[in-house]
């Protein structure tokens, strides 16, 4: 096996990770690309290399090296994680960089004195990375850790207090099972709407021939808005009419008057009073357009 004394020459060397490997542990000459060792044979060379990577420098080219092919060797106890998370819409491939972090931290943190098996070790720690990373990162409303950590123990009981139950346990029952208040498992249940929200755009499941969007069943477009807008619109534009037909329009939109009452006030007959107004709105209305 190369000595630490020979790190320098391998150093200088511009080799890759598997020629690195070969280098390290010349026993498994045999064994090809990292990626594509065998389970039994990755074990032993799992083994070997940490027991080699221990000895190392950290920041070492020969530690990077060793390091590097630790993790490539070991991949595939990220991805026999992962698949524990099929359900989940996180796409694989963020799950392997997160499950990725997590086997770094094992590789680092691991003691090849115990004798221990690697996969016994790194598993858990991988697993709980991909934990914390949903915990910190896949909440649709972010909410304290506290309401965090309380929903992942109040769906356990609820798991488990189904089973015993044969049926959903109540607030009260979960509250006496966990030791809390009953307020604690309310505001419990409800943050835990806040880690996943509905798409608008989402189909409806009634009709999956020709699903339409939730947006479209929530509700409809107010016409209350276009009349505020016109309502602002027009107040510059009757500014500027002359006072009488400011006058009028008061008269007939804001005290509600008939055109005979207007007229009777005014001293005009109907017919005049109706066409000052049709002339007066249409001067109105083709200032809305033309803005």
């Amino acid at each position: 096996m190369t000595t630490r004394t020979e790190a320098p020459e391998l150093a200088a060397r511009p080799v890759g990770t598997a020629e690195a490997v070969r280098h390290v542990a010349p026993e498994l000459l045999d064994i090809g690309s990292p990626g594509d060792v065998a389970p039994a044979d990755a074990r032993e060379l799992t083994r070997v290399l940490l027991k080699r990577l221990a000895t190392l420098e950290e920041g070492t080219r020969e530690y990077s090296y060793v390091r590097s092919t630790l993790v490539e060797i070991n991949l595939s106890l990220v991805r026999y994680v992962i698949r524990r998370f099929d359900s989940h819409r996180e796409p694989q491939e963020d799950l392997l960089q997160v499950g990725a972090v997590g086997l770094i931290k094992a590789i680092d943190r691991f003691d090849p004195e115990r004798e221990a098996e690697f996969s016994t070790f790194a598993i858990p720690t991988v697993l709980g990375e991909i934990r914390r990373h949903f915990r910190d990162t896949t909440w649709a409303v972010h909410v304290p850790r506290r309401l965090q950590e309380l929903r992942i123990t109040l769906a356990k009981a609820q798991d488990h207090l189904t089973l015993q139950l044969d049926r959903a346990p109540t607030v009260a029952e979960l509250a006496h099972h966990l030791g809390l208040t009953e307020e604690e498992v309310i505001e419990g249940l409800t943050a835990a709407n806040a880690h996943t929200t509905g798409s608008l755009d989402h189909g409806s499941a009634e009709d999956d021939e020709s699903p339409s969007p939730l947006a479209d069943r929530l509700g409809q477009e107010d016409a209350a808005l276009l009349l505020a807008e016109n309502v602002v619109a027009l107040k510059p534009l009757i500014a500027k009419l002359p006072e009488r037909e400011r006058l009028l329009l008061s008269l007939r939109f804001t005290d509600e008057l008939t055109q005979s009452q207007i007229g009777a006030r005014l001293g005009l007959s109907q017919m005049h009073v109706s066409r000052l107004l049709t002339r007066t709105l249409k001067k109105l209305r083709d200032g809305l357009n033309a803005g």
